[in-house]
């Protein structure tokens, strides 16, 4: 446990910068994004009303009041968050992969510390996930922020309040912040299975070189089939034979099946096929 978590420490320095570059980029964006689209609506209504002399009542009729969910859907909110997903996925192949290409090929010296290869997979996966939930949680953080001045410069009359569980209900924000423990268990069990399975395809690809590159796209394309394949069973097939809360127990228990082959086949690569 020891070795791990000085590994985890470790992972986690050399990832901070770009974890406090995509934090900086997202509060300023959205800050902006918060600024602007309050403004672009109040420099309408006083187009609408001050110099075209239309009422204030047909206004709010014709455009209606503005709400935090015009902000959220914005490109200045939307693409702080596309960034910090591509950031993250670009960093699930940079994690290996800089050991390799980096100075010195590094991974050699991280392959013959004194303790067990798993953890070095174990410590990349944490890192991952501390650093994607990490990007939610500063997500969660600034959300009454960014509402706060929102409805500072736009006045009561001209704003439609809804509290933030209806902004996360209403707009894209339920994929990263799901409502429930039953969504958050699927979409953050699938993806801690996607980053399994990716790094299971990056090892193949380094112990088998160009047979490797096919190897984990297969093993992907098979991991995919055994995630889905319930799914199309239940439309297709079954016509509906399982309910609800079964089809969410066996997602469940093929999201644990594919992790845990996925940790044992990385395992198995670290241990027999890459070699100091």
């Amino acid at each position: 446990m020891k070795n791990y978590l000085k590994l985890v420490n470790f992972e986690f320095n050399r990832v901070v910068k770009l974890f406090a570059v995509l934090l900086g980029l997202t509060f300023v964006a959205q800050m902006a994004g918060v600024f602007f689209q309050s403004r672009k609506y109040l420099d309408q209504a006083n187009e609408q009303i001050y110099e075209l002399m239309i009422p204030k009542e047909q206004f709010l009729a014709d455009f209606g009041q503005m709400s935090f969910i015009d902000v959220v859907n914005s490109l200045w909110f939307l693409g702080p968050i596309a960034l910090c997903a591509a950031g993250v996925g670009f960093y699930i192949f940079l994690i290996w992969y800089r050991d390799w290409f980096g100075k010195n090929t590094f991974i050699y010296r991280l392959l013959m510390l004194p303790t067990t290869r798993l953890n070095i997979l174990y410590a990349k996966l944490t890192v991952i996930l501390t650093m994607t939930l990490g990007l939610v949680a500063f997500q969660l953080i600034i959300l009454p922020i960014e509402m706060m001045l929102h409805k500072g410069m736009v006045t009561d009359e001209f704003r439609l309040d809804m509290s933030l569980t209806e902004i996360l209900a209403s707009t894209g924000l339920n994929i990263i912040i799901p409502q429930s423990l039953t969504q958050f268990f699927i979409h953050y069990g699938s993806g801690i299975m996607a980053v399994s399975v990716l790094f299971t395809a990056i090892l193949l690809e380094r112990s088998f070189k160009w047979k490797g590159i096919f190897a984990g796209i297969v093993y992907g394309a098979l991991a995919v089939g055994v995630f889905i394949s319930p799914l199309l069973l239940q439309d297709l097939v079954l016509d509906g034979f399982f309910y609800p809360i079964e089809l969410f127990v066996i997602e469940i228990v093929l999201v644990l099946i594919v992790i845990i082959v996925s940790v044992w086949l990385s395992g198995f690569l670290l241990k027999k096929k890459i070699t100091v």
